[in-house]
């Protein structure tokens, strides 16, 4: 998949959902910097405000964090 910086969106990130703030395809994993298409998009941190690729990434970002 072709991404590119302009496609990239920026979001806030709740407790089960996030808000758009600039509109785009795509955000960047926290952890392994791999782009991640809104549409499939499932793991974040409300708190640290980061996205993640999957589980794997979110319990490595939550161990490096402790």
């Amino acid at each position: 998949m072709d991404m590119t910086a302009a496609d990239q969106a920026v979001l806030h990130y709740g407790d089960g959902e996030f808000a758009v703030l600039k509109p785009g395809r795509f955000v960047r994993c926290a952890v392994t910097d791999k782009p991640i298409p809104l549409e499939i998009l499932r793991y974040w941190s409300p708190t640290r405000q980061q996205p993640y690729f999957g589980p794997a990434e979110f319990i490595a970002a939550q161990k490096a964090a402790t």
